[in-house]
């Protein structure tokens, strides 16, 4: 009896100590774990901080840029906008904001060193049409701009406006109808085309600029 009795006090005794030494080693290894863990988060925060301050920098530069290119006597522009969608479901109204085209045009007249757009369309019964205004309406001034030399500007610019709208309604009125059931949505318009300092200002429908 007292041999069995002593060698159950050996094995309980190995037993127990096997149990505080895989204690031991769990809690090392999950304080590894911890640690491991408290690092790559560390380094992930710096990683986005570095890249936060190139893209920063990025911007800077960009801005730095952009006002050394800004000709002499040109004001400099900075659009902001605020939105509310009201009682309706969706928002059906869109808008442009484009401090400088300029790069977008091909051949400008000598006389043109920078062009900025802006434009709300106010969307009616959907947003179909005022999208597509959005989305289609600036390209179509690039294609329709005066290029090279001109000698009545404000008169070539009143054309191309016109023509710019009238093909952008004629292109959504076209889509709307192929379609079963036809289309229903409509927009208003207002644009303003900045070139160098003269705004060149259009509307369609009740949508007006101050």
């Amino acid at each position: 009896m007292s041999d069995t009795s002593h060698f159950d006090d050996m094995f309980g005794a190995a037993v127990a100590h096997a149990g505080i030494q895989e204690s031991q080693e769990t809690t090392a290894g999950e304080k590894r774990e911890v640690e491991k863990k408290s690092a790559d988060d560390e380094l992930s925060k710096i990683k986005d901080n570095a890249a936060i301050g190139v893209k920063r920098k990025a911007e800077e530069k960009a801005e730095d840029s952009k006002r050394k290119k800004l000709a002499p006597g040109l004001y400099e522009f900075h659009s902001y906008v605020a939105e509310r969608k009201g009682e309706r479901e969706d928002m059906q109204d869109t808008h442009v904001l484009i401090d400088d085209f300029t790069d977008q045009f091909h051949n400008l007249p000598t006389s043109v060193h920078r062009v900025a757009y802006y434009a709300v369309f106010d969307g009616h019964c959907g947003s179909k049409a005022s999208q597509h205004a959005a989305n289609v309406l600036h390209k179509k001034l690039l294609s329709k701009f005066p290029r090279g030399e001109v000698s009545h500007f404000d008169k070539e610019m009143k054309r191309c406006l016109i023509d710019t709208f009238k093909q952008t309604d004629d292109e959504f009125l076209k889509q709307a109808s192929a379609v079963k059931p036809a289309w229903k949505d409509g927009s208003t318009a207002v644009c303003v085309l900045a070139v160098d300092n003269t705004l060149y200002i259009a509307n369609l429908g009740i949508t007006m600029q101050i």
